[in-house]
């Protein structure tokens, strides 16, 4: 069994139950917290929809049939570490003209077989008038095709979306199945970044493999220390800063995001009742600030010391009380 199979028994079940059936419906989101595997599960979702008894099929990323809208490369140099297989930025949302260039692609019928699928990811990131083309196909969807949705918040998604979607909910896995997932995808990884990866993830695969592939163990433990103490001579906030880097990419600060909220979540069992409401705010700030970041341009040490007073005002000292 692959990783992306791993803890979504349910979601399987409900997808091959719609499969099997008569009548399957166009439209489906996969809405949960990132990092679950949503993504994972509509590939392999889509390559069995799309497959057909006796015709060999391709993989996922070159199947004629299997469609996937994500965000370009920011820029001509990002396009190009792209086609050189290095690490690449991308844009911050999934643009009108993206859509309408898959809109043209539907108008032909698909290669292999009856089905087609078409996978966004995420349509979180879609721009407005992105979504209200996108509502054009839903509304009347070409025959055959079929349309998976990779949706983080699903409140933020428009009402007119929803109600032409099944909704497939996607829930944080188990302590052991994030184990196995994490043991699948980067066996190479040390104790120490193992043990910090699985400390953080929170029922996600996705953030312990953030985690480690960021190696924010340093930061992680920062973190801890500053919750636990404070920091009224701002010394871990520096040292912090020396953790995280100088200029941390988008990537980096949203693993780090996420490792400070874990840290608060994980600091909930340790205390009593009035650090427990400081703790409880600064978790709703760390998440407003995760959404925040990958829109506006944030200066990176203004980030990381944002990050680091949030948490030291969940702490137990002077600052925490303010």
């Amino acid at each position: 069994m692959s990783e992306r199979m791993i803890g979504h028994d349910e979601a399987w079940r409900i997808w091959r139950a719609a499969i099997a059936g008569e009548r399957m419906h166009h439209g489906w989101i996969l809405a949960g917290r990132e990092g679950l595997g949503k993504a994972s599960f509509a590939r392999a979702a889509a390559a069995e929809l799309v497959a057909e008894p006796g015709v060999p099929q391709p993989p996922v990323e070159a199947h004629p049939d299997i469609l996937t809208l994500f965000p370009l490369p920011a820029n001509d140099d990002e396009a190009k570490k792209r086609d050189e297989g290095k690490p690449y930025q991308l844009k911050r949302s999934i643009s009108v003209d993206q859509v309408r260039a898959l809109q043209r692609r539907l108008t032909t019928r698909p290669t292999l077989g009856r089905r087609r699928a078409v996978i966004i990811d995420s349509a979180d990131l879609l721009e407005k008038s992105a979504v209200n083309a996108l509502l054009k196909s839903l509304e009347e969807p070409p025959v055959g095709t079929f349309f998976l949705l990779v949706v983080h918040a699903l409140g933020r998604l428009l009402p007119t979306v929803r109600s032409r979607c099944t909704v497939v909910r996607f829930h944080p896995l188990s302590a052991s199945d994030v184990s196995r997932a994490l043991d699948h995808a980067a066996p190479e990884l040390d104790a120490e970044t193992r043990k910090g990866a699985l400390a953080v993830a929170g029922g996600s695969p996705g953030a312990a493999l953030a985690f480690a592939a960021q190696d924010l163990g340093k930061a992680q433990a920062l973190f801890a220390r500053i919750v636990e103490h404070g920091d009224p001579d701002l010394s871990l906030r520096g040292a912090l800063a020396g953790a995280l880097g100088a200029r941390p990419d988008r990537e980096r600060i949203a693993a780090a995001i996420e490792a400070a909220r874990m840290t608060v979540v994980g600091a909930l069992d340790r205390v009593d009742d009035a650090a427990k409401v400081r703790l409880v705010e600064v978790h709703a700030r760390l998440v407003r600030l995760a959404g925040e970041a990958p829109i506006y341009n944030f200066d990176p040490s203004m980030l990381t010391m944002e990050i680091g007073s949030l948490l030291a005002s969940a702490a137990p000292t002077r600052e925490g009380a303010r």
